[in-house]
């Protein structure tokens, strides 16, 4: 479903003509709508949940020397739970030190870190001890790209009719109805709600089939069932 056709779905519910175009025009309402999609598919795609479609992966390669890396060009940020490891210790997870005040003590101090161990400062990967030449460290993170053109190429943001969202586009929807009714002072609460609901809904598949049991479970030789009833009658 191109933006064109959730924006066209949209306007039905929150009072504005079907528009034959959005993104090639200039009309108010029109760039209105613009920013709206933009500013939520952002929402929905960071603020929200690690979206599987959106995770990426990095691969910093040493040269025994640079401490320091450049951010992957389509980083959005770090997943809630992201490793990094390193081929040279493949069995020992690289640390991260958020606070830049320890690492820079660290730098100053000369610590030899026994286990290897990175921060983010600026638009750079710190990695300390230096990585050695040849050797890889590899990790997880969001794209910013949350959008699709026709000819596949990925983008920040919606920039013509038929780009198409990369998640889900009646989230999508759904967040542009509420927002747009907030905005205009109209009454949101059920809209949001709904779009709430479909969220929900939304990171629950994201994450993947549950592992289920079905049937009886099975017992250990050892294990007896016990009597449904009263013994000593």
């Amino acid at each position: 479903m191109t933006i064109l056709s959730v924006l066209q779905q949209a306007a039905t519910v929150i009072g504005l003509q079907v528009p034959d175009a959005v993104f090639s025009s200039t009309q108010r309402e029109h760039v209105e709508l613009q920013a709206l999609a933009n500013e939520m598919a952002q929402r929905i795609a960071f603020n929200t949940h690690d979206w599987t479609k959106l995770k990426a992966l990095a691969i910093l390669t040493g040269t025994g020397a640079a401490e320091s890396f450049a951010l992957p060009t389509d980083y959005a940020r770090m997943l809630k739970k992201v490793a990094f490891w390193q081929s040279a210790t493949p069995f020992l997870k690289l640390i991260h030190y958020p606070d830049t005040d320890q690492w820079l003590g660290m730098q100053v101090q000369n610590f030899q870190q026994t286990v290897g161990g990175w921060t983010i400062i600026g638009d750079e990967i710190h990695i300390r001890p230096v990585v050695p030449n040849g050797a890889t460290v590899k990790f997880y993170y969001l794209s910013n790209y949350v959008a699709v053109a026709a000819d596949a190429t990925k983008s920040t943001a919606f920039m013509a009719d038929n780009d198409t969202f990369r998640l889900d586009e009646r989230l999508l929807k759904l967040g542009i109805i509420w927002q747009w009714k907030a905005n205009k002072g109209q009454a949101y609460a059920e809209d949001m709600t709904n779009y709430e609901e479909a969220l929900g809904y939304a990171i629950g598949a994201d994450k993947g089939s549950n592992i289920l049991t079905v049937g009886r479970a099975g017992l250990l030789r050892a294990e007896t069932i016990a009597y449904p009833g009263v013994l000593g009658r």
